[in-house]
């Protein structure tokens, strides 16, 4: 519905979104001078990128692992353990698919489809549009549940879906807004489709990178967007909600969601940037990344907290340096084992007299 509308008439673009295709398009202009840089720089980014992604496109939709087993899950070849370790593998292995061969993969139906199969670890319906209908609930702490958005009918998904790829194709052709626009239209609508049983999250970020690379962003390469999507996750469901509503009678406001989409694409450059001028080794990288996490840690945490923030990054190394930071006064520790807090202070300054 929302390319619809932008097929049917001219849209006015929203000055902050104008201002975001300004600063991406920028971006993109750096893009080749910053993967100009050390091979071992970027291949430090690109694991912890897939880690990242991975554990949070997941973790969004409540599939998790094991902590001590997230190396091993994503990069080994041991058999997994139980359906959450093969539907994380699964989404590995379609991230895989994009990363190295983004460029010639088309949107369509059949990669769509493909693109759930994987991801739902070849489950009973993996690979197939739902067959029953399925609104979006919103549960409450108390019990209550409200129906969030009646997402379109069963007997109706393959041929909105056949719609949905076939105006993508000719948005990118007559140029009716901006592709980054249009890339987070076709987001929108499909979310708003829904056509899976279960899965339509993951497969929503997948296509997300896939269409980044066809529109020559690939910062999805070295830094998660799925990590940034999680961080933000209240945002994501806030804007989705704002700009669903009136969805069915093309009646709805699609702005808050584009300009969400763009901000994470733009955050995403943004830690490219400072990122790859840090990173100096593998051991680095890793210090950088947990150094950044404490200090964006707001009272008091615990290691676990640090540890979810950080999945590529081993326990005893977290351990290390917040040893370091306890030894040069910058941290405070409560207690003892898994149960300690935490709370981080920074440098002291020293006044002078």
């Amino acid at each position: 519905m929302t390319l619809r509308q932008f097929k049917s008439k001219p849209e006015t673009i929203p000055a902050a979104t104008s201002w975001y295709l300004a600063d991406l398009g920028e971006a993109r202009g750096k893009q080749e001078l910053f993967t100009r840089q050390s091979p071992q720089r970027l291949k430090v980014l690109r694991e912890n990128a897939m880690i990242e992604s991975v554990v949070s496109s997941n973790r969004i939709e409540g599939v998790t692992v094991n902590q001590a087993r997230v190396r091993t899950v994503i990069f080994g070849k041991s058999p997994s353990r139980d359906r959450d370790e093969e539907e994380v593998r699964g989404y590995r292995d379609a991230l895989k698919l994009i990363h190295e061969g983004g460029a010639k993969l088309p949107v369509s139906e059949e990669t769509l489809l493909d693109l759930h199969r994987m991801c739902r670890g070849e489950i009973w319906d993996a690979g197939k549009y739902k067959d029953k209908d399925s609104d979006i609930i919103e549960k409450y702490p108390d019990g209550r549940e409200r129906v969030r958005f009646k997402t379109v009918r069963a007997t109706k998904t393959p041929s909105f879906t056949k719609e949905l790829i076939e105006k993508w194709q000719q948005c990118l052709e007559e140029r009716w807004v901006h592709p980054l626009i249009a890339m987070a239209a076709f987001n929108l609508d499909f979310l708003c489709v829904h056509p899976f049983r279960d899965g339509n999250g993951r497969v929503s970020r997948l296509l997300l990178l896939l269409q980044c690379y066809h529109l020559g962003y690939e910062v999805g390469r070295y830094i998660s967007l799925e990590r940034l999507i999680e961080q933000n996750k209240e945002r994501y469901y806030e804007t989705l909600d704002q700009s669903s509503r009136g969805w069915h009678e093309s009646k709805h406001d699609p702005w808050s969601y584009v300009n969400y989409v763009l901000y994470t694409l733009k955050t995403a450059y943004r830690e490219f940037e400072e990122r790859v001028g840090q990173v100096a080794s593998p051991k680095g990288a890793k210090t950088e990344l947990v150094l950044k996490a404490i200090k964006a840690q707001k009272g008091e945490f615990r290691l676990v907290d640090i540890e979810r923030t950080c999945p590529g990054v081993g326990r005893d190394w977290i351990r290390v340096l917040l040893a370091d930071l306890r030894k040069s006064g910058e941290a405070q520790c409560k207690g003892k084992g898994p149960a300690a807090r935490w709370i981080f202070r920074g440098r002291k300054r020293t006044t002078l007299k």
